[in-house]
């Protein structure tokens, strides 16, 4: 660790599975995920990615959660890791908070690692796919 390290600012991007999190089944607060994610540094990125059928309803909810959202007209998966690997590069993010249980964000995951990044996962138990967790920095179950 160099002598200025502890001057760098540390940023940390939340990166949600809107389709995947987002179910009545998870019960997932979009709160406790942000103040999680505020333990490890400055949140400047607050994504959630949805569908072009997600209710008016989710979108004022995710809103008034202090989180942008994110509509894709396809698989919310591939607007979800190109922006993880964008806004990495584009803001030097020092952390990648991935919400999902899908192991569809390992490649994506690999590459920000690979860029010296933090991953960490923050997921519900319940269809976790353990590839996530041979990836990730750290796992957090809510």
């Amino acid at each position: 660790m160099g002598i200025f390290d502890c001057f760098k600012i540390k940023r940390a991007g939340i990166f949600v599975d809107g389709p995947n999190m987002l179910r009545k089944e998870t019960h997932l607060d979009l709160a406790v995920v942000k103040n999680k994610a505020k333990q490890y540094s400055n949140v400047e990125i607050a994504n959630v990615y949805l569908d072009q059928f997600a209710k008016e309803k989710l979108l004022e909810a995710v809103i008034n959660q202090g989180f942008n959202p994110v509509i894709s007209s396809g698989d919310v998966d591939i607007a979800m890791s190109t922006d993880m690997l964008y806004y990495t590069m584009r803001r030097n993010l020092s952390h990648v908070i991935v919400v999902s249980r899908d192991a569809d964000f390992v490649y994506p995951i690999r590459k920000v690692k690979e860029l010296g990044r933090k991953v960490i996962v923050i997921s519900k138990r319940m269809g976790f796919s353990s590839a996530l967790k041979n990836y990730a920095d750290e796992i957090i179950f809510l």
